[in-house]
C-alpha cells in the first residue's frame, strides 16, 4: 500500500490508507488513546477504542512522544475532532522507532494543577539537539518559507536570461579583501575558502555569458556574536553585463525581491503571521533610496543621532538600526538603498565615479544591512590601479587576469538566504538556519 501524506487524508475519507510520521501527542487511557501523527505535511489524530482492537494494546503501551509509527486505517469524518474533522480508526500500528525522553524543551510549556511550567531551552541547547528542535511546526514552516523564497528568485532570474553557474569555493589567494578567510591545508601548500562567488561572477562576465547567478556556500572568518553573523552561509548571487549604471543593479534587485515576496506572501503569508506573528509586506517600488550623508542628516534630525566624522564613510550598526524607522517615517517602506559610500570602505573593484565615489549601494531591510552592491570596474588599467592603492596588486593578479582581453560593463549583488529568512519570520541569525556556523560552533 502507497503512503498517503496526512494533507489528503481529507481526499481518502471512508477508505482504508496508510499514514506515517512522528508521534506529536499521546493521550493514551484505559479503554481509549489518542495519537496526533505529525508528517511535513500536517497532522491527523488517530482514535482507538481499545476493546475493538485489543492486538494494538501493548504496541500503544510501547508508544512515546516523538516516535515513529505507521499506521494503516480507515479515514473518517467526525465533527467532534478539532483537527479539520477527520480522524483514522487503525487497524494496525507499527512501531518504526521509539524515542528516548527528549534532551531539550522545544516550547515553553505553562504550568497547570498538576505539574510545573517547562522552560523553553536556549538556543544553543536547541542547536546541540537540532535535528529534534527542527520537529516543530515553527521551524517546518521556516525552511518551507526559505524554500519558496529561494525558488521564487531562482524562477525571477531564470525567467530574465540567467545562467546558473557553481563557482569553487577552494580558491588559491584570499579573496576580495585579504583578511576574514579561512585558511585550509591543501596537499603541499595552502588555500581559503572562498567568502563569495564574486571573481568567477565577474570571469562569466568576461566569458561572455552576460547574465549569471549562483545559490552556494558562502564563509566568513569574522569572530562575530551577534544576531545577524555567522561564519558560513548560504548566498544568492548574480552579476550582469552590459549595464548604464549601478542604478540598473538596484532597479532589478527591487523588483527580484518584490516578485520573490509576492510568491512567499501568497503561498505563505497566512501561516506566517499565525505562527511567526509578523505580516508579510510586499514592498511597493520603486524603494526608497538615499546617499549616506543624507540618511545621516535625516537620523540626526529625527533621532539626534550622531557620528565622529571618521565613520560617516560607511554605515554604523546603530544607524542601520534606526534607518528601519526612519525609512518607514517618511517613505511608508521596509526597503532603503543607500549610495555614496567612501571607497575606504568599499571593495577595490567598485567603479568610481569621477569625484572617485564608489558606484554602489547597501540595501537595507527591516534595519539590517542584506546587499552590497555595485557596478563594477572593468577596465584592467584602472582596475589594477585600483586594487594597488589597497595593498593587494599581487594577492588578486589572477583576477586582473579576466579583465585583459575584454569584458563588458557589469554589476551585481549578493544576498544572504538565510539573513532574509531571519528579518522575514523576526528570528536570531541561529534559529534561521539549517544548522548555524559560528566562531564557537562546529557541531553538529
Amino acid at each position: 500500500m502507497n503512503r498517503t501524506y496526512i494533507t489528503d487524508v481529507k481526499n481518502n475519507i471512508g477508505e482504508t490508507i496508510k499514514v506515517q510520521g512522528f508521534i506529536e501527542n499521546l493521550r493514551n487511557s484505559r479503554a481509549m488513546a489518542f495519537i496526533v501523527l505529525k508528517d511535513i505535511t500536517g497532522k491527523v489524530q488517530i482514535t482507538v477504542e481499545k476493546e475493538k482492537v485489543p492486538q494494538l494494546c501493548d504496541t500503544i503501551d510501547s508508544l512515546t512522544g516523538d516516535s515513529v509509527i505507521t499506521v494503516v486505517g480507515k479515514a473518517i469524518e467526525n465533527e467532534y475532532v478539532k483537527m479539520g474533522g477527520i480522524e483514522i480508526i487503525p487497524e494496525t500500528i507499527f512501531v518504526e522507532s521509539i524515542a528516548d525522553a527528549l534532551p531539550i524543551a522545544r516550547k515553553e510549556i505553562p504550568a497547570t494543577k498538576k505539574k510545573q511550567a517547562v522552560e523553553r531551552s536556549s538556543i544553543d541547547q536547541r542547536i546541540d539537539y537540532r535535528w529534534v528542535d527542527l520537529r516543530t511546526d515553527e521551524n517546518q514552516l521556516m525552511f518551507k518559507v526559505q524554500t519558496a523564497f529561494v525558488a521564487a528568485l531562482r524562477e525571477y532570474v531564470l525567467e530574465n536570461n540567467f545562467l546558473e553557474i557553481h563557482s569553487p569555493k577552494l580558491i588559491a589567494t584570499a579573496s576580495e579583501s585579504g583578511s576574514d578567510v579561512f585558511e585550509v591545508k591543501y596537499f603541499d601548500r595552502n588555500a581559503y575558502l572562498a567568502q563569495s562567488p564574486q571573481f568567477y561572477k565577474q570571469m562569466a562576465m568576461a566569458s561572455g555569458f552576460e547574465r549569471v547567478f549562483e545559490v552556494g556556500p558562502v564563509f566568513r572568518a569574522e569572530k562575530s556574536f551577534t544576531s545577524k553573523h555567522a561564519t558560513e552561509f548560504s548566498g544568492f548571487d548574480l552579476e550582469m553585463s552590459y549595464i548604464d549604471s549601478y542604478k540598473d543593479v538596484m532597479d532589478f534587485e527591487a523588483n527580484l525581491l518584490t516578485a520573490a515576496l509576492e510568491k512567499v506572501s501568497k503561498l505563505y503569508g497566512k501561516e506566517i503571521e499565525e505562527l511567526f506573528g509578523i505580516p508579510v509586506i510586499v514592498p511597493k517600488k520603486p524603494f526608497p533610496t538615499v546617499t549616506l550623508a543624507e540618511l545621516y542628516k535625516g537620523l540626526e534630525e529625527d533621532f539626534g543621532y550622531t557620528v565622529d566624522e571618521s565613520e560617516k564613510g560607511d554605515l554604523t550598526t546603530e544607524a542601520e538600526r534606526l534607518s528601519y524607522e526612519w525609512v518607514k517615517k517618511h517613505y511608508d517602506h521596509e526597503f532603503l538603498f543607500v549610495t555614496d559610500f567612501s571607497p575606504e570602505k568599499r571593495a577595490f573593484y567598485h567603479m568610481r565615479d569621477e569625484k572617485g565615489t564608489p558606484m554602489g549601494y547597501d540595501l537595507i531591510w527591516r534595519g539590517v544591512e542584506i546587499t552590497t552592491g555595485a557596478q563594477r570596474e572593468h577596465r584592467y588599467d584602472v582596475l589594477k590601479a585600483q586594487a594597488a592603492e589597497k595593498g593587494l596588486a599581487e594577492d588578486v593578479k589572477f583576477y586582473l587576469e579576466f579583465f585583459k582581453y575584454g569584458c563588458p560593463p557589469h554589476g551585481g549583488f549578493g544576498i544572504g538566504i538565510d539573513r532574509l529568512t531571519m528579518l522575514l519570520l523576526g528570528l536570531h541569525i541561529k534559529d534561521s538556519m539549517f544548522i548555524f556556523r559560528g566562531p564557537n560552533r562546529l557541531n553538529p
